[in-house]
């Protein structure tokens, strides 16, 4: 797993807990299914598409720069 990897999943936490919302909330805000956020949370996933990372940043009100630095 590469450092940005880590990084994505890391700010969407990050963002997240902001937020205070669960992973299920944001599963379902973003129109995906929960282990895929669980995934990007843990590392697990090691290249989320860019839809896929688009749609969780629009769920989570940020750009996708704030998601990928």
């Amino acid at each position: 797993m590469s450092k940005q990897e880590a990084t994505i999943g890391e700010n969407i936490k990050k963002y997240r807990n902001k937020l205070g919302i669960s992973q299920d909330v944001l599963s379902k805000k973003a129109d995906l299914a929960f282990h895929t956020i669980a995934k990007i949370e843990a590392g697990a996933t090691p290249n989320p598409t860019i839809d896929t990372v688009k749609k969780i940043a629009d769920a989570l009100g940020v750009s996708l720069d704030d998601l990928m630095q």
